[in-house]
């Protein structure tokens, strides 16, 4: 079942959750402008691909920026108008109920937690997978188990 609203009123404006949707959006929308080899190398810059993080620990290779920003970056990041309206979605009905209770930047703070905790146990249970990962379902997943 799919929820198409939620009871809950917020008392103020969800102006992190309206920002985070939108950021998301802005970004899918960049991405279905480019070319097939131009989206390739976007991914591979932005995703977070567990081998190279894997890779880079062991061989000591890379900055830590570079080890630690695609666990950020890849939350922004959708393979699909599906995938991103489902995220987006979820996000909308409950993001607001969530930023309500915790506060601006708390919920900002919460939501990209969520999403990196989410990029930390993927790269442990796929250490060598260098398939990209992206999407924001782990930070939207961490909203909606709040």
């Amino acid at each position: 079942m799919i929820p198409l609203r939620d009871e809950n009123r917020s008392g103020s404006f969800p102006i992190v959750n309206v920002l985070l949707i939108a950021a998301c959006t802005v970004v899918f929308l960049y991405e279905v402008t480019l070319p097939t080899d131009g989206l390739k190398a976007f991914f591979d810059q932005f995703a977070l691909t567990p081998g190279r993080i894997s890779y880079q620990l062991d061989s000591g290779s890379g900055s830590w920026a570079e080890r630690i920003a695609p666990f950020f970056t890849s939350m922004f990041l959708h393979g699909g108008w599906l995938h991103l309206i489902g995220n987006m979605w979820y996000l909308w009905i409950f993001g607001d109920n969530i930023e309500d209770r915790l506060g601006h930047l708390t919920y900002l703070v919460f939501y990209l937690l969520c999403g990196f905790g989410a990029g930390i146990v993927h790269t442990i249970l796929n250490y060598d997978v260098t398939v990209p990962s992206i999407g924001a379902s782990g930070a939207t997943a961490g909203v909606l188990g709040a």
